[in-house]
């Protein structure tokens, strides 16, 4: 299960075509987990923007010193935007020839290591049984899964690494709220592995197989390498599916570099030591295009895998797994066109505005921004403070336009009626639709027919 997340796309096509065995499906990459990480006492908040974060949890040995949180809070703060390096000195010259020599790294480890725990025990926060239950119930409606298992259940969540990059966020999850996804995947994976959760599932008409374990992970986009993570809690009598999960796994991040390389200016080089090649553009921090994140975003597509498996579409949609027939009460749809719908526009529309007038509304060049704090960034020593994204985010190296100005193309594979009435009872969506931010199509369920819905208009054939 990966992030809906467009560049997911291009890794489960080249991950489906290892083995007829895999399956993929597309979830948005907080997993149903709508989770406060709280580190030292400085709260994060991993869940859409749409959302509140339900639970609480912090690592049960917080690593960073209170000296080091303390010169992070100075670093920040807006009125250190200019005075910051001057004030240390000497000091942090060693940390530039560091980075130049690439001694350090912009590191998230402790995300994919810090221990927790689900039942508290008086610390780390936690996460009551019956909420537990929940929570897993939730997981497996919205993910359609119900009747077919496998042995492993991946749940990948995404993050990228670029250093001296002031818009990071951009690369990370946009579901997990600008953040890395590894901790919402070992949390969603902790619950549903929970032996008293399993127990209780049945009872709520849903039953997983004893022998299915799920296993978080993590997608370095800018690396395109998934690192499995918790993989000590993993049965003895799942290793071989791991080891044959990491040669798979392995095998697709090879393929995915090699096509992505296309696009970075490392197309030719050795497909053997393409992620070198890649892991310095992402450490080196003079780069300032270690990846193109979502650029060209064109569809969100909600429909059943098998629809658009085998398909390329070249890392341009946003996949969510969605089947109508187990759907009755229409309140996946509802959620999927209500929230992940509505935060792909947003990032399209971001990509859309910043494309056709950077200097309006996106920030211009990164080679002259300064950092404000956490507000944003301006160009040089003064000015505005400058919205959107940079010119490098859209525009290539050879001086054309990357992103294509498209509005988002919404295909949801479901009858028609059941698509209206999501629109008549969400009128934020309909709005998007009927005011043209948003294409809305309906794919017929048994066919390959498609119906645009055509502003003030209603449903025409596409």
């Amino acid at each position: 299960v990966f992030c809906i997340d467009v560049r997911s796309e291009t890794l489960r096509r080249h991950l489906e075509a290892q083995s007829p065995a895999i399956e993929t499906l597309g979830f948005a990459g907080f997993f149903g987990i709508s989770l406060d990480w709280q580190v030292n006492g400085q709260s994060s908040a991993r869940c859409p923007v749409l959302l509140k974060p339900g639970v609480t949890l912090s690592p049960l040995e917080p690593k960073k010193g209170e000296a080091k949180k303390t010169l992070k809070q100075v670093q920040t703060s807006p009125t250190a935007m200019f005075t910051y390096v001057e004030t240390i000195g000497l000091a942090y010259s060693l940390g530039l020839a560091g980075d130049a020599l690439r001694w350090f790294r912009n590191s998230r480890l402790d995300e994919r290591t810090a221990p927790f725990t689900l039942d508290g025990n008086g610390k780390g926060g936690g996460i009551d049984l019956d909420t537990r239950v929940t929570m897993a119930v939730t997981i497996l409606k919205n993910m359609g899964l119900r009747d077919s298992f496998g042995r492993i259940i991946l749940l990948s969540g995404h993050e990228a690494c670029s250093e001296n990059n002031s818009h990071l966020a951009g690369l990370d999850c946009g579901a997990c709220c600008g953040h890395s996804g590894a901790i919402n995947a070992r949390v969603a994976a902790a619950v549903m592995n929970d032996p008293v959760v399993r127990e209780r599932l049945p009872e709520q008409g849903y039953r997983v197989p004893e022998d299915t374990h799920f296993l978080p992970g993590v997608h370095d986009t800018s690396l395109d390498e998934v690192v499995l993570l918790d993989t000590d809690k993993v049965p003895a009598g799942h290793r071989d599916d791991v080891v044959q999960l990491k040669r798979w796994l392995a095998d697709a991040a090879i393929l995915t570099r090699a096509e992505r390389a296309k696009t970075l200016g490392l197309e030719g080089r050795p497909k053997s030591i393409l992620d070198e090649f890649m892991r310095r553009r992402a450490y080196d921090w003079a780069e300032v295009r270690p990846e193109w994140a979502l650029a060209r975003n064109a569809a969100f597509i909600a429909a059943r895998r098998e629809r658009t498996r085998g398909v390329d579409l070249d890392g341009r949609s946003f996949l969510h797994e969605y089947d109508w027939r187990t759907d009755p009460d229409n309140s996946i749809l509802t959620l999927i066109l209500s929230a992940p719908m509505v935060v792909a526009s947003w990032i399209n529309l971001q990509y859309f505005a910043s494309t056709v007038d950077n200097e309006v509304f996106g920030c211009g060049t990164k080679t002259l921004h300064n950092r404000v704090g956490s507000l944003g960034v301006v160009l040089g020593n003064g000015g505005d403070l400058r919205t959107g994204l940079s010119i490098q985010s859209v525009h290539d190296a050879n001086g054309n336009w990357f992103h294509e100005p498209l509005r988002l193309q919404v295909v949801v594979e479901a009858p028609r009626e059941r698509i209206e009435g999501v629109l008549n009872a969400n009128p934020d969506v309909s709005d998007l639709v009927e005011n043209g931010w948003v294409r809305l199509f309906a794919l017929d369920p048994d066919s390959n027919n498609v119906m645009r819905r055509v502003p003030g208009q209603g449903w025409q054939e596409a």
